[in-house]
This record gives C-alpha cells, sequence and structure tokens, in this order.
C-alpha cells in the first residue's frame, strides 16, 4: 500500500514530510532506525527536515500504529517498522538491533495485569557481544 493511503487510514494527513520520511522508513523493508539515521538519510535524500521534525514524525508514526518504539539502551531509541509480534537481539559495542523471530521464544507465567489493564505486548530484548577468546 502506498504510504499515503496507510497515512490516510492510520488517521494521519499525508504531508509532504511525512509521505517523504515514509517513503525513507520503509522503502527497504522490515529495519531498526533511530532518529539520527533517519535524518541522515533524508538529508542525503535531499529531503529537506529538521532532527526536531524527523523525532514528531516518529513518534506520530508510532502512536498511528505504523512503527513500533524499541527502548534498548538509555541514550538510543530505535524504530521498528515491523510492528508484528517478535522480539530482538541487540549487539553491544556495535549498535546493531536484529529481529528474533516470535516462535523461537516462548513467555510464560506473566503476572496478572492491575485492575481495569491489559498486556498490550511482551518485548524480550536478548544482548550480545563477541566471544571473549
Amino acid at each position: 500500500m502506498p504510504i499515503e493511503e496507510r497515512l490516510r487510514h492510520c488517521g494521519l494527513r499525508p504531508t509532504r514530510q511525512r509521505v517523504a520520511l515514509g517513503d525513507l522508513l520503509f522503502a527497504k523493508g522490515d529495519r531498526h532506525l533511530t532518529v539520527e539515521e533517519l535524518h541522515e538519510e533524508a538529508v542525503a535524500a535531499g529531503v529537506p527536515v529538521s532532527l526536531a521534525t524527523v523525532y514528531n514524525t516518529l513518534h506520530q508514526f508510532t502512536e498511528a500504529g505504523l512503527i513500533r518504539v524499541l527502548a534498548v539502551e538509555s541514550s538510543k531509541t530505535y524504530f521498528d517498522t515491523n510492528v508484528s509480534d517478535h522480539h530482538h537481539f541487540f549487539v553491544e559495542g556495535e549498535n546493531h538491533v536484529l529481529d528474533i523471530p516470535v516462535s523461537n521464544i516462548a513467555i510464560g507465567n506473566l503476572p496478572e495485569p492491575p485492575e481495569g489493564m491489559e498486556i498490550a505486548h511482551v518485548d524480550v530484548i536478548i544482548r550480545l557481544r563477541p566471544k571473549k577468546g
């Protein structure tokens, strides 16, 4: 589905900047990007957009359900274009995120949520580092 339709379907107006950022974000399939990485791609592609606009747009896309936030480190937030249920490997030192299919992890014994609440999803992040020889 073209990005303009995806935006409208989620209740977002397809502004020129949203469309340009959406095209960059979704053009390469499922991936994980920071605000800074998407901003660099936008600048390289000749899209006149500020870092603040990229930040705001990614948060609007998150609220609309187009992407999801992945808080891997306290200093960096990644945005995931794959909104299906799945988990992640995080390669420490490289700041690289990889998908783990949900079928590879079974999660059980979840606590009962507080009254009036439900569990939206569970994120598992497995941190990796090179083996020490």
